[in-house]
């Protein structure tokens, strides 16, 4: 069967947290997906790296995943984070996140195991042969330790006809280029770098898988459809206006800066689970400089 790909802005959703960070607060989740579909968002990715998925338990995940779907109602599409460093484990929360009515899901690339390419490989096709369901792959090398190479992504999508997509955090414009190239249309490149999102569009990419979108979800989508649209001027006029914010969001490790100016807001708290701790002062100083200079620019 034909599988969705995914095109547009969508949302590495944040996982808010109580203030001592010892539950997930459903409320404030909740309302933050109302607010990303309300923005005009093009989908939902729950429980990827912001949404802090290595110190979600198995019950939460779901839970979170399973909230995502409620609430999104079928408006848009939700692509749950499923992968781990275990093939085993990510195919149990794959088929888990499918049964909870997940559009499909995402799957990073093994982290700390540091598997060759063949590896990878074989990750991915034990993964994508166990659902009946599109895959997104997610390739952040600064994160996995391992890099997703063309002529291996080249080889997943021969073998896997639902791998529809990949998330490209490799901070590599010219890796967009070579999977266009390579495969045409036959899989979605979608940036995994707000910063990089124009540039990656302009070499064949269809949307972006963002972070800043949490908190500007019109913003984000507006820059979007006006360069999908052919309007590629309006959209590196809106891009160039949020560069500030996007590279503020990555001040320190995602996803604490986002979490600080959901809260500057009162929808959440800043919490985050340790290892990661909440942002410095100076860097909370800087969001609201960065922020304030923003709205003033409307």
């Amino acid at each position: 069967m034909a599988h969705l790909a995914p095109k547009g802005a969508l949302t590495a959703l944040v996982t808010p947290f109580t203030r001592d960070g010892e539950a997930v607060d459903l409320a404030a989740y909740e309302a933050l997906v109302e607010a990303q579909v309300q923005g005009g968002i093009s989908g939902l990715v729950p429980c990827g790296t912001t949404g802090e998925t290595p110190t979600l338990s198995d019950a939460e995940q779901l839970d979170v995943i399973r909230r995502t779907v409620e609430v999104a109602r079928g408006r848009v599409p939700v692509f749950a984070g499923t992968g781990s460093f275990s093939t085993k484990k990510t195919i149990e929360a794959s088929r888990r996140a499918l049964e909870a009515g997940a559009t499909g899901v995402m799957v990073v690339m093994p982290y700390y195991s540091k598997p060759t390419q063949e590896g990878l490989f074989q990750h991915v096709r034990a993964v994508a042969s166990a659902v009946d369901a599109p895959v997104i792959l997610y390739n952040i090398p600064g994160r996995s330790s391992v890099d997703l190479a063309l002529d291996t992504t080249c080889r997943i999508a021969e073998a896997c006809p639902n791998v529809v997509a990949t998330k490209e955090a490799t901070g590599n414009v010219l890796r967009c280029q070579e999977l266009k190239r390579a495969l045409g249309d036959r899989l979605t490149v979608l940036s995994g770098d707000d910063a990089l999102t124009l540039a990656m569009m302009a070499t064949g990419a269809d949307g972006v898988i963002s972070v800043t979108s949490n908190a500007f979800p019109a913003e984000v989508s507006a820059v979007v459809a006006a360069f999908a649209s052919g309007c590629a001027r309006e959209a590196l006029a809106l891009h160039q206006r949020l560069l500030p914010v996007h590279d503020a969001m990555f001040i320190e490790a995602n996803p604490g800066p986002i979490k600080a100016v959901l809260a500057a807001r009162a929808a959440m708290s800043d919490a985050v689970r340790l290892p990661l701790v909440p942002v410095s002062d100076a860097t909370r100083a800087r969001l609201a400089e960065v922020l304030a200079r923003f709205e003033a620019a409307k």
